[in-house]
């Protein structure tokens, strides 16, 4: 079965391109891994990172899908059916 919101998802701008928007505005840059809002082009760290900005943002607004924003990674994540795509 296939994830709606990952069909569903489309490619957005991303707010930033120097990093985790959280991180960066507390002082942190050691982040693991960024992901992208695929919904408000947020930028943001991953659950290996110590902030897991991604997550807290998808706890906050509610946007379901993210991708990689790692150079050469296409891959979608949807929270809300815990599925990639």
């Amino acid at each position: 079965m296939s994830c709606v919101h990952i069909l569903e998802s489309a490619e957005v701008q991303p707010q930033t391109t120097a990093g985790c928007q959280d991180c960066l505005a507390i002082g942190f840059t050691a982040w693991v891994h960024l992901r992208l809002c695929l919904t408000c082009g947020k930028v943001s760290c991953c659950d290996s990172s110590p902030y897991q900005h991604a997550t807290a943002h998808f706890k906050d607004s509610g946007h379901p899908v993210v991708r990689s924003f790692e150079q050469g990674e296409f891959w979608r994540w949807c929270y809300v059916d815990e599925t990639i795509g």
